[in-house]
This record gives C-alpha cells, structure tokens and sequence, in this order.
C-alpha cells in the first residue's frame, strides 16, 4: 500500500527540526533559502547534508557555488526564516539586507549571531523525487552564544531553551 503525499506531509509535520538559513557565494551568484532538511553524515572528515527543492531560486546558484553556509537560528528570527523562505516581498539578493553577515573560508555569507554556522563545501550531489541531497564537507565553524533554539514543528515555529 502506498503511502499519500498528503498523509507523508501531515507525518513529517510532526518531525521537530531546527531552522536553518542556507547561504551561498560566487560566480552564481548570492543566494540564500529557508531550511530544516540538514543533518549530519559523519564527524571523519565532519560532513553533513541539506536537501533542496531544485526548483527553489537558490539552486541554480548553490549548483554552481558549490559553496554553502549552515546558519542554525535562535529564538527571535522567525522574520529571517520568513524571509529567507520567500515568504515576504524581498527579492532573492535583498535578502540579506536582514542581519548582519560575514565569511569565514569559502565565501558564503555566514550570519553573524547564528546559534552555529557550518562552513561548507559540497563533495556529492544525488537527486531524490523532487529534491537534490547535498552532501558536504565542514571547512568551518562559527560556534555562538548558548540560548534559545528555533525549531518548527507542526506547522511553527517554536523557541526551546
């Protein structure tokens, strides 16, 4: 028996995870997007994934930077997350005119007061359905203060300590 689209999604709804904007630099182009689909692969060498609709704006240039930043947020971005997801009137590079941001060894805009921001540079790219899995290698880490995380789960956002 298969299973729905709509009763996946309704079942992933309840899957809290941490939210994360996604950057990207270079001859692509500045781009950025909404996340919660990252995880880690392994800490020999520190790898981990994100996966990406390949029909966000953000693709074509992430493809071609291959280049990104893992910016984990805190409680209090809700309105970078919304931004960043193309859920307000900001253009693609308007984006980051929200936050203060920075690089760190491969030139993707890191956000400076991040919870943690993971540096990366993609090693492998498999495309699943819809979306494309990015595997990558950490080149750095901005570790930031301690303090409330912001994760969505059912369909919110919600700050835990």
């Amino acid at each position: 028996m298969a299973v729905s689209k709509e009763a996946y999604r309704e079942a992933m709804a309840r899957l809290g995870a941490a939210v994360n904007v996604v950057t990207s630099d270079g001859p692509g182009g500045r781009a950025g997007f909404t996340a919660s689909a990252v995880c880690s692969v392994t800490d020999t060498p520190p790898t981990l994934l994100v996966c990406v609709n390949r029909t966000n704006d953000s693709y074509p240039p992430l493809v071609q930077n291959r280049v990104f930043c893992v910016n984990t947020l805190a409680g209090g971005h809700e309105d970078l997350s919304t931004i960043f997801a193309g859920l307000t009137e900001h253009e693609a590079s308007a984006r980051f005119d929200t936050g203060t941001w920075h690089t760190l060894a491969t030139g993707a805009p890191v956000l400076t007061d991040a919870t943690v921001a993971f540096d990366c540079h993609i090693t492998e790219q498999v495309e699943v359905g819809t979306h494309t899995v990015f595997f990558a290698e950490v080149d750095a880490i901005q570790v930031g203060d301690t303090r409330e995380a912001l994760i969505y789960y059912s369909r919110s956002y919600h700050r835990l300590a």
